[in-house]
């Protein structure tokens, strides 16, 4: 097959995918207006989030059989429209799974210890101990909305720490920790995201979910910034509805995940940069050297079963 890279990804994909004998080639710099004109050379795809892959884009792709992201979500590319053209459409959840556990939790130690004031602080001459006193996790009820690669890595990493897991997901039948939304709302200190951006999902984290828990809660996004609204989150973290925020992702991200957008310059935002009770990470999670290997690998394996030379 002869194969376009839009976005950048581990060499190894590339190398692999040339000695099974397909034909690589990159449009890094290529505009969508560019590729789509040239798009129906090509019978795979490989990107992460550079653009939107809709219908109009698949419809110029008259002889593609496959659309691989490297990433988690699947929500730039109109799947449904390319499985009723029977078009493959790979993600590579599973490379990156153990990356967005690790970097979830290590957000919330980070949150509950102070680590990133106090490191501030010290090196600033403040020796300040009263004011760094930490929350354990230890005992603490976390809910994990979502229970798929990430939701169910997060929870192996908690395995150690003596907490309660409470899990829910709507679109699974059998899974351990399995919850009620009912039951969350009853009795979650920690409210962890791992679901994917789709209608149903984009602004879930609202006042209402927020003011649905009994207890003031610590909300963790390492999913999509979309998925939670800002001005909601904000006002909870004003009046105490929500102690604390670990959000890796924002709403206010280009959809390329590069940047934040000059929507993102507004109050709410620069009161998530200045409070004390957040940890901002630029959309990261999933983004380690080891998860950047696994991506590929997960993508070339898909790739090459369902394509045999």
């Amino acid at each position: 097959m002869k194969i376009i890279f839009i976005d950048i990804v581990h060499p190894l994909l590339k190398q692999e995918l040339e000695k099974e004998n397909h034909i690589c080639d990159t449009a890094y710099n290529k505009s969508k207006a560019e590729i789509q004109k040239i798009i129906s050379n090509y019978q795979g795809i490989i990107i992460r989030s550079r653009f939107k892959i809709d219908k109009q884009f698949i419809d110029f792709g008259s002889n593609l059989k496959f659309i691989a992201r490297a990433g988690s979500g699947l929500e730039n590319i109109d799947t449904e429209y390319a499985g009723n053209k029977k078009i493959h459409c790979y993600n590579a959840a599973e490379g990156n799974r153990k990356a967005v556990a690790e970097h979830a939790l290590g957000m919330l130690l980070s949150l509950f210890n102070n680590l990133n004031r106090a490191d501030q602080e010290v090196r600033n001459g403040v020796w300040e101990r009263e004011g760094n006193r930490g929350i354990e996790l230890t005992g603490k009820t976390i809910a994990i909305i979502g229970y798929g690669n990430n939701g169910s890595a997060f929870a192996e990493v908690l395995k150690g720490f003596n907490v309660k897991i409470l899990a829910y997901d709507k679109y699974l039948s059998k899974y351990p920790q399995k919850s009620s939304m009912e039951s969350i709302y009853q009795e979650a200190d920690i409210v962890s995201l791992h679901i994917p951006l789709t209608l149903e999902t984009t602004n879930i984290i609202d006042d209402n979910f927020i003011n649905s828990f009994k207890k003031n809660i610590y909300l963790i996004n390492t999913a999509r910034g979309k998925c939670a609204n800002t001005k909601n989150v904000v006002t909870a973290l004003e009046n105490g509805k929500i102690k604390g925020a670990c959000l890796d992702v924002l709403e206010y991200e280009k959809n390329s995940f590069e940047n934040l957008s000059q929507e993102g310059l507004t109050n709410d935002m620069q009161y998530l940069i200045n409070s004390k009770n957040t940890v901002l990470t630029p959309h990261i999670a999933g983004w380690t050297k080891e998860s950047n290997i696994k991506i590929a690998e997960v993508l070339l394996n898909k790739i090459i079963s369902d394509f045999p030379v």
